[in-house]
């Protein structure tokens, strides 16, 4: 299913993953569409800070890797700010798009961009930012690509240079808003009233600017896209510390087995079975044009 067709039947909550893997355990645990965190991705693979130090290929290859493990699964990924200028932008579709993404979100930072809740953060001005969301429109090719313009300016200029930069970028093509970095409900409601009649997205990130607010209540407040980025990765990275703390003091992992997936449900999310099936059945194929006898 499509994601303007969920986004049509309810809101959509969309959990971080940042690889093949964590989008495949998101999915078995019945989520209908997720979100390619860039942090996440930028993090786990490099172990870079997030200012927008891996390229256009980097994340499009990740991209690929997932929509492959998840196929039919609708899912959004960060774009940082394009990756450049306008003809970076339109790359940045075209490339998202052949990764079989369901869509992007552009971001109106200055490159190299900070993350979100973070102090000391540039702008670039909202003709220059409106631009780019022109760009990716022109540059799309499937109209189900869903394009979300992201604005960084409540942490710069203030909330209602956000609005006024939002409704420039609905005005210049973007299919929804993500407002980042606003620090309280009534900004999130003053927003929405603002922009009636637009998709709006929230992010419901953990240590930042914004409190913890429930999906059920961003749906009160107009928000039917609320993504949680990075919910998964530092809750695994907890884990982690834990189990590598425990081996290095006790040199066993004993007392960890009950909290870990065992080694069959590891082999049912990746379908392991399937490749050894297809395994013995091409091998039967070879052995049966070897040995003619072996047929029927």
């Amino acid at each position: 299913m499509s994601l303007r067709t969920l986004l049509t039947e309810s809101q959509v909550v969309l959990p971080g993953i940042f690889n093949a893997i964590t989008a495949q355990q998101a999915v078995a645990c019945g989520h209908p569409a997720l979100y390619l965190s860039g942090a996440g991705l930028t993090n786990a693979l490099t172990g870079y800070p997030d200012i927008a130090l891996l390229t256009l290929t980097e994340f499009a290859q990740q991209a690929r890797y997932i929509c492959r493990a998840v196929p039919g699964t609708p899912v959004i990924a960060d774009a940082d700010t394009g990756f450049g200028d306008v003809l970076n932008v339109a790359r940045t579709v075209e490339e998202y798009e052949h990764a079989g993404l369901a869509g992007l979100h552009l971001e109106d930072q200055l490159s190299p961009k900070r993350c979100g809740h973070l102090e000391g953060k540039s702008l670039i001005a909202p003709e220059a930012m409106a631009a780019k969301i022109r760009a990716a429109v022109r540059a799309r090719s499937n109209p189900e690509f869903f394009l979300i313009a992201r604005t960084d300016a409540r942490g710069v200029t203030g909330l209602d240079d956000t609005i006024a930069r939002a409704k420039r970028y609905v005005d210049s093509g973007a299919d929804a808003i993500f407002p980042e970095g606003l620090q309280s409900p009534e900004e999130f409601e003053a927003l929405a009233r603002a922009l009636p009649r637009t998709y709006l997205l929230a992010n419901m990130t953990e240590f930042g600017k914004t409190p913890m607010i429930s999906a059920e209540e961003f749906a009160r407040l107009g928000y039917r896209l609320v993504i949680f980025p990075m919910t998964a990765f530092r809750a695994m990275l907890f884990t982690a510390r834990e189990v590598y703390t425990t081996l290095q003091q006790t040199g066993t992992q004993q007392s960890l087995l009950g909290h870990m997936q065992t080694r069959t449900e590891l082999y049912e999310l990746i379908g392991y079975e399937k490749y050894t099936e297809f395994d013995k059945e091409v091998n039967s194929w070879t052995q049966a044009a070897i040995n003619p006898d072996l047929k029927g």
